[in-house]
């Protein structure tokens, strides 16, 4: 079963590699006000996004954001920001005081602010614009708060790419639906065969580049490297500690 919709959802790839055309500030509000039609908890509308397109802006955030050069190659950059500061001033305007000190609190904002992007993203694909997601914003997350003016109570959750493809993309396999999909309970029976077979979809992209790895439970077996291997290698590391403590710094206590 196939719609128009679903079928653009199917070509989506990352762009990491952009012509120097501009994007046009009407198509960026356009894409973001297809955002803004997305589900929100409570209408509550917990999010900002700050478009950057000045060049040493940009050149900044490259280098926060693990010099990645197709942030300085896209004429656009986004964060994509969970922002209850609006409903701090909306509070205080109509003398009420905002709890915003609870796990909640900044969850129901990241939620909304990942289900906005998503939908802008579906948007600006659309219109033939190419994206990729900037998990790395949050590498030096009280820098890029520092450079974009965040307030207290906004933090960024994820930075994205935005501009015209200067080539095709291939979009890649993904996990089986069977891996992901469970009925009435959780359940793992086929797990592992849908795991396998994805190892091998990825293996024959040439993304890991016919790298070779012991077997699991095997020292002298040998198979090639996929992604339960590279997966698992990548959440057995400690990824960006400080956040909490940025996070803490913006206002979300999170007790």
């Amino acid at each position: 079963m196939t719609t128009a919709t679903i079928t653009q959802i199917y070509q989506h790839a990352s762009v990491r590699s952009y012509t120097p055309d501009p994007v046009p500030p009407q198509m960026i509000e356009s894409i973001v006000a297809a955002g803004l039609r997305s589900s929100t908890s409570s209408n509550l509308h917990m999010f900002s996004v700050v478009a950057v397109t000045d060049a040493a802006r940009r050149e900044q955030l490259a280098e926060l954001c693990g010099q990645q050069n197709h942030i300085r190659q896209a004429p656009v950059f986004l964060a994509w920001c969970a922002d209850l500061s609006r409903l701090e001033r909306i509070s205080n305007w109509r003398g009420h005081e905002q709890v915003a000190d609870y796990v909640e609190n900044f969850l129901l904002a990241a939620v909304d602010t990942a289900i906005l992007m998503q939908t802008a993203t579906l948007a600006a694909e659309s219109l033939g614009l190419g994206m990729c997601y900037i998990g790395a914003i949050r590498n030096n997350s009280q820098a890029v708060i520092d450079l974009l003016g965040l307030p207290r109570l906004v933090f960024p959750i994820a930075g994205m790419t935005l501009g015209w493809p200067a080539r095709p993309h291939q979009p890649r396999p993904k996990l089986p639906v069977r891996a992901v999909l469970h009925w009435e309970q959780y359940q793992t029976d086929g797990e592992a065969d849908a795991l396998r077979e994805y190892d091998e979809a990825m293996i024959a992209t040439g993304i890991y580049r016919g790298r070779q790895v012991a077997a699991p439970g095997q020292r002298d077996e040998m198979e090639a490297y996929g992604w339960t291997e590279h997966s698992a290698r990548r959440v057995s590391q400690v990824h960006r500690p400080d956040l909490r403590e940025v996070l803490e710094k913006q206002g979300f206590a999170l007790k």
